[in-house]
């Protein structure tokens, strides 16, 4: 960013992946402007968590996709029970019906799926999302991954973001992946992909495990041992989809040593080599 003027650029928006703190803090930095992150779903057409910096509604939080939009009315509640999780308690991030304007509205030739997917938790109440979230004192969101990428380390159900999330404080990380894969003992394990800003600090055995251990040291201080991940690879690159999502099943599905199915939305085939590479050389 420093070979260019950007001097001109007033926001910063960001779509695809979660937005981690560290990130969006050194991102503030270089370029000077706030880093607005915001969470939608193909289902919803627009963004359902977002900042509105132009109404001054709240100020901007780093490491937050925001609050609701105007037409959401978004909750985070028990996945059992329906009812409101408080400040700082983790459930699923869910919609009172009905949506607003610009959201799907039925399955095509298939309204029964419609309803089952995503309004069959809460007797058509709620819309759910599929994802894990939770709210501070403020009512700013913090979205933790979907409940597919959520893990059961020995009894544990722990998100796969919340480890990213913690991996990312790493000042060496450029950005990481973390899948769980099954362990007739505990489960799951979670096991981590990490991408480096420089690849060849880890040329050496012993830088390698100087900062294998840094990462692990970070997840065990911010989630405690039971989310320590079991490997740590360091590929070269990441698989990704063309609008920048990280394909999290693909690498699961190479880390079981299982086919990664429909691979049509991959916008960097060699990736996948670079995770095959990652694990042969660990």
């Amino acid at each position: 960013m420093t070979r260019y003027d950007v001097s001109s650029v007033k926001s910063f928006f960001l779509a695809g992946e979660p937005l981690d703190e560290s990130t969006a803090s050194w991102l503030t930095q270089h370029l000077g402007v706030p880093i607005l992150d915001h969470y939608w779903q193909t289902e919803s057409g627009w963004p359902i968590l977002s900042h509105t910096p132009k109404f001054n509604h709240k100020p901007h939080k780093q490491g937050s996709p925001g609050y609701p939009m105007y037409g959401y009315e978004a909750h985070v509640i028990n996945e059992e029970t329906g009812d409101p999780c408080q400040a700082g308690e983790k459930g699923l991030l869910a919609i009172k019906a009905p949506l607003p304007p610009g959201c799907l509205t039925t399955v095509w030739r298939n309204d029964e799926r419609f309803i089952s997917s995503y309004f069959g938790l809460f007797n058509g109440q709620q819309y759910s999302t599929s994802d894990y979230a939770v709210t501070d004192e403020e009512g700013y969101f913090y979205i933790l991954g979907r409940t597919d990428d959520v893990i059961n380390v020995a009894g544990h159900r722990i998100g796969t973001q919340e480890i990213e999330e913690a991996i990312s404080t790493h000042p060496e990380m450029a950005e990481c992946a973390v899948v769980g894969i099954q362990d007739e003992l505990k489960g799951e394990l979670p096991i981590a992909f990490c991408v480096l800003k420089d690849q060849t600090q880890i040329e050496t055995t012993e830088n390698r495990f100087r900062i294998e251990q840094q990462v692990i040291g970070a997840v065990v201080k911010s989630l405690g041992g039971i989310a320590r991940p079991a490997a740590i690879y360091f590929p070269q690159a990441l698989p990704k989809t063309r609008s920048g999502k990280i394909l999290r099943r693909s690498i699961r599905a190479l880390a079981e040593n299982q086919p990664t199915g429909d691979m049509s939305t991959l916008d960097n085939p060699s990736a996948i080599d670079a995770i095959k590479q990652a694990m042969k050389d660990y």
